[in-house]
């Protein structure tokens, strides 16, 4: 039952997350809809691989199924941020979408019904209620710009950033058979390379970190500009795109 809901629960934020980004890209036409059909292709590939076992097949080395699956779009998927410029998605929408992170809950689901260990299901999951809960005022306060927004944006996506690589290194360290195991408690995270729950480290993540390189991107690329002054001394405001 958990993992139908969790199932339907995943497949509802894809929607809004491809829904919300192509929608608000500076894309048109064609472009658009290749976008759509390249982030949902993406989705459903992880979804048919996980759904058939591979991320948890005994011929491959614990984990490396997993580390493949993140690690080619997150390389692939920031080297076309960095040529797109996130494809001209609002800064305010980078950050809203991280809001469906609130679905973080699942790790303390998944812990109170014994399938995930302590450390790594409450570090994953209030890491990312957190995130998802800040991200709301945070979007406010970049679409309205006020003041302390740039730093607030900036303090709040190193934390998103780094509640992502810290689930990243407690599920695999508390993985059994991995090599670089330090956690040994009981259960250990196996479950998170099955299905549905092999989405969240497959898909989410890789995506969700592309997001931050692409905020930390527009935010860098934003600073000289709005520390610069005019020729009047007045200091320019550069929108929040």
């Amino acid at each position: 039952m958990l993992d139908t809901v969790s199932a339907i629960l995943f497949t509802a934020l894809v929607v809004v997350l491809v829904t919300t980004l192509v929608a608000a890209s500076s894309l048109r036409g064609a472009q658009r809809n290749r976008l759509a059909v390249v982030l949902v292709s993406w989705f459903l590939a992880v979804a048919a691989l996980a759904a058939a076992g591979a991320f948890a097949s005994p011929a491959l080395p614990v984990s490396s199924a997993v580390a493949i699956a993140l690690v080619v779009p997150l390389v692939f998927g920031s080297i076309v941020v960095a040529r797109t410029d996130a494809f001209g998605i609002p800064l305010a929408t980078l950050v809203a979408v991280n809001a469906g992170r609130m679905l973080g809950v699942t790790f303390l689901v998944l812990h109170a019904a014994g399938r995930l260990p302590a450390t790594f299901a409450n570090s994953a999951g209030w890491g990312d209620i957190v995130t998802g809960v800040a991200a709301i005022p945070v979007a406010w306060a970049v679409s309205r710009q006020v003041a302390g927004w740039r730093r607030m944006t900036a303090i709040w996506n190193a934390f998103g950033t780094l509640d992502l690589l810290t689930a990243i290194t407690l599920g695999v360290g508390s993985a059994a058979g991995s090599p670089a195991r330090f956690i040994y408690e009981v259960p250990d995270s196996g479950a998170i390379r099955t299905f549905p729950l092999v989405l969240i480290p497959a898909f989410f993540v890789p995506l969700y970190l592309i997001l931050h390189i692409a905020i930390f991107r527009r935010l860098a690329s934003a600073a000289p500009a709005s520390a610069g002054t005019s020729r009047t001394g007045a200091v320019r405001e550069l929108p929040a795109r």
